[in-house]
């Protein structure tokens, strides 16, 4: 049969499935499963089919689809007792008890003499008892507190212990599944109509109980207590009341998309999946709350926040982005009222610091989550549209909402932004209102200019337009707002030559002089929060060039300044704070020119790029050393500890190569524990830029490397550092990436058996494998030791013992090479394997004819490691088989041994193993003991 064939037979799709299962592939024994169910149309072969892949997703934990699969083969056939079976042990992990306990009943009566259906019988009847008493207590405990919370006379310090007694009963399965029961939904109603604050969060974080991972409940507490009224909750005025609305409406999300959530491999698997009723109805409620005059500012920026994180595909994977075309075509409109607005007007929606970048991050969402030049057509077009229509307008703040909604969207799809910008008359009208007597219409024009600046070639041609203006603007103007603006519009044209320096805007000392009234603004605790954000900004711009990150970090106070805005509420900061760090770490990527282009380029009298003096390495790591004694490492913590729409994934990148460059010096590494680097790395390093990801696991890598990885990453932390040093082992990364990650690998697999687990179920093994034949002798070695902390795990010993493969051998041979560090790793693991697994010795006489020889040179080594490893694989061999014993004893190892027993008179494991060796033989009868120490001769026949 041909391949086509094979595929379109389900009998070879199923005997293939059955080869993956037994492999250990259960995601491909799945595979194979789904296409023979396709292409079979006899109903008793797809029940036994249904059967196989039930048995496989109970093995990936995915309970749900395992007890669909067994169900369906209890359709077609109710007395197939492994279907059954397997429908009882899925019921029981998805909590569904009584369904569990009648199929292992009938599967007892089927088979009574089947010791694991009797076990499973016996284990699902003592939890059904202790489900009914755990219900039974919980039911009194939840009627008590009811009755308190409806008890008019109780007074407001009983019923707000009550409401938060209620939240801790709503995160037990028994306590949620009660207050749902009793009808506690009528209740909570009552509670968020409450005018104290305790009682309404406590109400928002029960229903946030009752909603996690339960999918049909939250669809009936979205139909119950209707979105209006949640929405309305998350635009009050209060901050942390309007944080646990948004928590709750996100937890909602979650739970209605859960089955949406899929692993899309192609066209074939792809699911497209129209959002529901409830989805919609969420989705719509935010949309309206954005323009509504009577949402607060912090409900606003948490219904902005819940649309960049529920709307946009998570994975590029999924073909199926119609809820954010479903978004763009009902709220386009609504989020572009909120970029337009101009907080100083007196009319328009309550705004923070904060609205403003979170609209730009959501537009920029919106256009990356498109998939085709039609559909990006369309959302340019229908921003320009709305822009053109406003500034079309008589009225100056008309024109003033569509030059602040282009500046919003220059912040975030910066293409369409500029197509904003080329609407006629808009830039005219810019320098125009630049002049303008009053500051907030001043204020929106120099706003617009500096970020219409952000290239290089836009910002040569406004230099010689702008740069007049700007600095009338700094010299004249009589508000620090707007000199301050005019200072970061004329710091981020002096940048444009990059870190270039031969390439400046400005003649020689004035990015310095820029630089030192941006850091006295900074300083300047009289200045509001937003106008010294600015002057960050502006130092963002200026630090590509190293004089004035000398100057900066030399300056302790504006530093500390710095971290302090860092740390504030104001998270529009963020971006600009980590431009800066990275900047004055020298932690952006640099390619370093090839030294023949370089002098061709000289000689045909082209740009060749400088370096400046002062970004040498031994300056560099000066900077470091100050930005660490400034307290760099809490503000870098607390900038990615609360969740915000202006913590993108290019600022998560900044904090990434920030923490990357504060690494790299192994004394520094423990400071930088200490102040909680290790933990704030972990989510780094699994939401952010590729290059954010990659330099977060490098980051985690140098830390476990030379930290105790269960003091630098405590509890159950040290589980989550796995997947990223594992994600180094890719052909995408540098090769001193992948020696670090085998390294900090090498010390997490020597730590624990559920380490080493975890590793073996993220693919690890195989990675590892394959730098075991790098060319480079560093990384080669280091994947040799890593792999000799894995033979410890039973899994890993079976990959040796498989045969048809050279693993073996290579670990015999590697044990003969020069580069002593490998020879160490490959005999230390040897000699463990043999050890482990005495089978194996048998099999190492035929990896190569030079194995005798391999094994002398180690125990002739000068290094006591390799002669401690050598006796103990000798001793192995000999433990393991007779004929193996006499060939040592025939060769030159009884002499070397008989040397190596006799040691250097203190106590020695190499003497003590060696003289085991020699017992083992007297044992065999192979040589005699002449009464000496390390004293024996062969006997004779």
């Amino acid at each position: 049969m041909s391949n086509k064939e094979k595929e379109k037979d389900p009998a070879t799709l199923k005997d293939e499935g059955n080869t993956l299962f037994k492999a250990g592939d259960m995601k491909g024994a799945a595979c194979c499963y789904s296409k023979a169910i396709k292409l079979s149309d006899c109903k008793a072969e797809r029940a036994v089919l249904y059967r196989n892949r039930s048995a496989c997703y109970l093995k990936l934990e995915e309970y749900t689809k395992a007890e669909a699969d067994a169900s369906k083969a209890l359709d077609t056939d109710p007395g197939d007792v492994k279907a059954r079976f397997r429908r009882a042990q899925a019921c029981q992990k998805l909590g569904q008890l009584n369904q569990a306990f009648e199929d292992s009943q009938k599967c007892a009566q089927l088979e009574p003499k089947n010791r694991a259906f009797q076990d499973l019988l016996r284990e699902l009847g003592a939890q059904i008892q202790q489900k009914a008493k755990q219900m039974n207590s919980t039911d009194a405990r939840v009627q008590q507190m009811f009755s308190l919370l409806l008890d008019a006379s109780a007074t407001d310090s009983d019923r707000q212990k009550a409401a938060q007694n209620l939240v801790v009963l709503s995160r037990e399965d028994a306590g949620a599944e009660q207050i749902f029961r009793n009808d506690g939904v009528k209740l909570i109603q009552r509670l968020l109509e409450s005018k104290l604050e305790d009682i309404l969060l406590s109400a928002l974080r029960t229903l946030v109980g009752l909603c996690t991972g339960h999918q049909s409940r939250t669809m009936a507490i979205v139909n119950e207590l209707g979105m209006q009224q949640l929405c309305g909750v998350m635009g009050t005025g209060a901050s942390a009341v309007s944080l646990a609305a948004c928590h709750l409406l996100q937890v909602m999300f979650e739970a209605l998309t859960q089955d949406m959530r899929k692993d899309f491999r192609g066209k074939d698997e792809a699911m497209l999946a129209e959002p529901s009723r409830e989805l919609r109805s969420m989705l719509r409620h935010l949309l309206d709350m954005l323009p509504a005059t009577a949402v607060s500012g912090p409900g606003r920026d948490s219904a902005i926040n819940l649309l960049v994180k529920q709307v946009p595909r998570k994975c590029q994977k999924n073909p199926d982005n119609s809820v954010t075309l479903w978004v763009i075509d009902q709220g386009l409109k609504q989020i572009l009222e909120v970029a337009g607005t101009v907080p100083e007007l007196d009319h328009g929606p309550a705004l923070t610091e904060n609205t403003n970048m979170s609209c730009s991050v959501l537009l920029s969402k919106l256009y990356d989550d498109l998939k085709s030049d039609k559909e990006r057509e369309n959302f340019s077009k229908l921003c320009e549209d709305y822009v053109q229509q406003h500034f079309n307008r008589p009225d100056v703040e008309s024109k003033l909402r569509a030059i602040q909604s282009a500046s919003t969207l220059l912040q975030g799809p910066s293409d369409t932004g500029n197509q904003a910008l080329e609407v006629p008359g808009m830039m005219d009208a810019v320098i125009a209102l630049c002049a303008s007597k009053d500051v907030s219409h001043q204020q929106v024009a120099v706003e617009a200019l500096i970020h219409a600046s952000g290239k290089a070639k836009r910002a040569s041609f406004i230099t010689p337009n702008g740069v007049a203006l700007l600095k009338d603007l700094y010299k004249n103007s009589e508000n620090d707002r707007i000199r301050v603006r005019a200072l970061v519009g004329l710091c981020k044209l002096g940048s444009a030559g990059g870190t270039d320096f031969s390439m400046k805007q400005f003649a020689e000392g004035s990015t310095v002089k820029l630089a030192k009234q941006c850091r006295k603004w900074l300083c300047n605790d009289a200045l509001p929060a937003t106008s010294r954000r600015w002057s960050v900004e502006g130092l963002a711009y200026l630090t590509f060039d190293a004089d004035v990150k000398e100057d900066l970090v030399g300056d302790r106070n504006a530093l500390r300044a710095m971290f302090e805005l860092a740390k504030s509420e104001d998270k529009t900061v963020l971006f600009a704070v980590g431009s800066t760090l990275v900047n004055c770490t020298n932690s952006y990527d640099v390619e370093k020119p090839d030294p023949q282009m370089l002098e061709l380029a000289k000689y045909a009298k082209q740009h060749v790029p400088e370096e400046h003096p002062k970004d040498e390495a031994s300056y560099v790591e000066k900077r470091l050393g100050k930005l660490l004694e400034a307290g760099v490492v809490s503000a870098l913590v607390c900038m990615v500890r609360h969740e915000s729409p202006a913590l993108t994934e290019s600022c998560r990148e900044c904090v990434a190569r920030a923490f990357l460059a504060l690494v790299d010096r192994q004394q520094d590494r423990g400071a930088v524990v200490a102040q909680g680097g290790g933990k704030a790395l972990i989510p780094l390093a699994s939401d952010n830029t590729v290059v954010g990801k990659v330099k977060s696991a490098q980051a985690l890598a140098k830390i476990t490397i030379t930290s105790n990885p269960e003091i630098a990453f405590p509890g159950e932390r040290i589980y989550e550092v796995v997947r990223p040093l594992i994600s180094l082992l890719s052909l995408e990364c540098t090769l001193l990436q992948n020696f670090e990650a085998l390294m900090a690998l090498t010390n997490l697999a020597g730590i624990s058996e559920r380490l080493r687990q975890k590793m073996i179920q993220e693919k690890a093994v195989p990675k590892m494998e394959g730098y075991m034949f790098e060319e480079h002798e560093l990384v080669r070695a280091a994947a040799t030791e890593c792999m000799c902390n894995m033979v410890l795990s039973t899994e890993v010993q079976q990959l040796y013992l498989a045969t048809g493969n050279d693993r073996l051998k290579l670990l015999v041979l590697y044990s003969g090479e020069e580069d002593e560090r490998l020879r160490r790793a490959a005999a230390g693991t040897l000699a463990m394997l043999t050890a482990e697994q005495p089978e194996l010795c048998a099999r190492v006489p035929a990896t190569t004819t030079h194995w005798l020889e391999i094994l002398q040179a180690l125990l002739l080594s000068e290094v006591g490691d390799l002669r401690h490893r050598g006796v103990v694989i000798a001793r192995n061999l000999m433990t393991a088989e007779r004929s193996l014993a006499e060939t040592l004893m025939e060769s030159e190892a009884l002499e070397i041994l008989s040397v190596l027993a006799k040691g250097g008179g203190t106590p020695d494991p190499i003497a003590k193993t060696a003289q085991s060796c020699l017992d083992k033989a007297i044992e065999y009868g192979i040589i005699q003991s002449s009464g000496e120490a390390g004293a024996a001769r062969i006997v004779e026949e």
